[in-house]
């Protein structure tokens, strides 16, 4: 009983370490940077910046994270055009954004950084999207839950301008 119970135990083993389904690659995810690792790749190879500024209590950002960032095509047309910050709009550690260094500010229920303002031009709410050019300034901004489809479009439109 017990040799058969290991000979199964092998076999199923065997059979799992042999799995031949495609494992997703680093191309099929987006590379997300820092607000920091952006603003030195930029020192050696400028191209333009794509801000997701959201809040760890924010559902509509983690469901753009679970379902729109994980789409192979929309992390593909990222990596390829952009460099891909996350920054939590209520985060405590401070920025530097144009010279100026930017802190978090406490008020209203949780307080929100000085960044996120600058960013998405005073409008607040999650999830929001800032675009930079190459020389760091902002050219777009884009609040709301987008869809893969409706991500992959903005990406491409922006990039057109």
């Amino acid at each position: 009983m017990f040799k058969q119970i290991g000979i199964l135990f092998f076999v199923g083993l065997l059979a799992f370490s042999c799995n031949t389904e495609p494992s997703s690659s680093e191309s099929d995810k987006i590379t997300w940077l820092s607000w920091e690792e952006a603003q030195e790749k930029m020192k050696e190879n400028p191209k333009m910046v794509f801000v997701d500024v959201y809040t760890d209590w924010c559902g509509w950002c983690k469901k753009m994270d679970r379902q729109t960032f994980t789409d192979p095509k929309v992390a593909a047309y990222m990596n390829d055009h952009y460099y891909a910050v996350k920054f939590d709009a209520e985060q405590k550690e401070p920025a530097t954004y144009m010279g100026q260094t930017m802190n978090f500010r406490p008020g209203g229920r949780r307080g929100v950084h000085q960044l996120a303002v600058v960013l998405l031009n005073g409008r607040l709410g999650y999830p929001s999207f800032a675009y930079l050019d190459e020389n760091m300034n902002r050219i777009h901004v884009s609040p709301g839950y987008k869809t893969a489809e409706q991500m992959l479009a903005e990406l491409k439109q922006v990039v057109k301008r």
